[in-house]
């Protein structure tokens, strides 16, 4: 079948313990005793019907690879049966190749009486694998994906009719993906020290279509974002190989940010994988938030709260009023040549500018800044005359650009300005409120639990990546 691919079984030692009985396993005053025999395998599908355990053992449906292994008292498991043997008894350090599909769960199942008590599973990574036992404790399932190219290790307790607790070990290996073409994330932003609105990037090798919302989910359950200290927060698709991720609130200020793919052997679709990519640290630095009110012609600037100066500044005039709402700072240049004819101002017009302009802190792709205006000096703090821009004494634009950061929060109010759009001009996340922004998740609005950051190894790769933004600042800019 398409996307099956190969693995290989290995039955190892295991010591399964109860408080019924003594350290070693055995009963009071006897030899250790007692087995269950379980059904261990990978479903396939069978003529697009999904072939369960329990079809297989009644005989209803042949698309089944599975073993017969024996879990016993000591821990010494045993292959007592495998398509390939016919029923012959196989050593327990013997290999033994199963078809497995990566898209397909794997099942633990007791073939006869008995009690499974726990099953755990882990690649070579220490990443566990989710999986939940059946109410009656005959059945086990995982509940996340397996990875191709990958080696999990299986512990099963159980117990028997008696109530003997036994137990086994198993490990196995998926092959290699299929396809060279595997998906991949490229984080942004890039490694260093950010703003509290900082928003966090994920730019996919190739498009995962909405249509396809059970690939979506997959894709974003595997790009895991953690953070000491712990906030909530979710990925919201932008367009099909685009997310974005944000907490609920700002990040707190000193936050650690982690961000690692578990895409790697992760079947997205059906016979595409996820390959490698690289991991993300980065930190947060002192809560910065500068908030302009267009009407009263002044903008309060706050670190961790605490006004830091309030500054006289003037903001666009009618024709060309300030955009509204929350703005992430994106760069900072000490000196940009600013030129009206960049945003549709005819030459010759009495609207048209040329001129360098200083201390230019940008907070839209297009061109609007917070920076120097020296000619608007007597207007700053009374009424609005720029082009869309925040102006401000040479003094103030300096102090402010030394003082913010990439990530800090520029807001506008009272501008009467267009809304900030989400995505198209910057980061204008912020400007979705939190429900709206979880409708843009492909995993639901009960999967965001706050997520603390650790060293524990999710991914191969712990390099960290370069930014996932495709825009670059012009050099010729508007003069707003």
């Amino acid at each position: 079948m398409a996307g099956a691919v190969a693995g290989a079984v290995f039955v190892v030692a295991a010591a399964p313990q109860s408080a019924s009985h003594s350290g070693d396993g055995r009963p009071p005053g006897g030899e250790r005793t007692g087995s269950v025999d379980l059904l261990v395998g990978r479903v396939l599908d069978d003529g697009g019907v999904q072939c369960a355990m329990e079809a297989f053992r009644a005989g209803l449906c042949g698309g089944l690879e599975q073993q017969l292994v024996r879990a016993t008292a000591s821990g010494a498991g045993s292959v007592v049966r495998d398509p390939a043997s016919r029923g012959a008894a196989r050593a327990a350090a013997h290999t033994v190749v199963l078809p497995t599909d990566a898209a397909s769960p794997l099942e633990i199942t007791l073939a006869g009486p008995g009690l499974l008590t726990y099953v755990t599973v882990h690649d070579g990574h220490g990443r566990y694998v989710g999986g939940a036992l059946g109410a009656r404790g005959h059945h086990w399932g995982n509940t996340e994906p397996l990875r191709a190219g990958e080696t999990y290790t299986v512990r099963v307790g159980a117990q028997d009719a008696a109530g003997t607790p036994v137990g086994v070990t198993m490990a196995f290996r998926t092959a290699e993906a299929a396809r060279d073409d595997r998906l991949t994330a490229e984080f942004g932003p890039r490694p260093g020290t950010y703003g509290a609105g900082q928003i966090v990037t994920a730019s996919l090798s190739r498009p995962v279509p909405g249509a396809d919302p059970a690939a979506r989910a997959r894709v974003e359950r595997a790009l895991q974002v953690t953070s000491e200290p712990a906030v909530e927060g979710a990925w919201h698709w932008v367009d099909d190989s685009t997310l974005h991720y944000r907490p609920r609130t700002y990040w707190p200020a000193h936050a650690v940010v982690r961000v690692v793919s578990g895409l790697d052997g992760v079947e997205v679709g059906e016979g595409e994988y996820g390959g490698p990519s690289e991991s993300l640290r980065f930190t947060v630095g002192d809560r910065i938030e500068a908030v302009t009110d267009a009407a009263a012609h002044e903008m309060t600037v706050r670190r961790n709260g605490r006004i830091l100066r309030t500054i006289p500044v003037t903001t666009g005039k009618a024709g060309f009023l300030t955009r509204t709402g929350i703005k992430v700072v994106l760069g900072k240049e000490r000196k940009v040549r600013m030129r009206g004819d960049t945003v549709g101002i005819k030459r010759g017009t009495s609207e048209f500018y040329d001129l360098p302009v200083f201390y230019a802190t940008r907070v839209t792709w297009s061109g609007e800044y917070v920076h120097a205006a020296p000619w608007s000096v007597d207007a700053q703090g009374e009424e609005n005359v720029s082009h869309g821009c925040t102006g401000m004494s040479t003094a103030d634009a300096a102090w402010f650009f030394d003082t913010v950061r990439v990530g800090d929060v520029v807001s506008v109010v009272n501008s009467g300005g267009e809304p900030m759009a989400p995505f198209a001009n910057g980061f204008g996340d912020w400007n979705l409120d939190w429900d709206a922004w979880l409708a843009g998740s492909a995993v639901g609005a009960g999967a965001h639990a706050p997520l603390a950051s650790t060293d524990a190894p999710l991914a191969a790769a712990s390099a960290v990546a370069a930014p996932a933004s495709a825009h670059a600042p012009s050099r010729l800019l508007p003069l707003t």
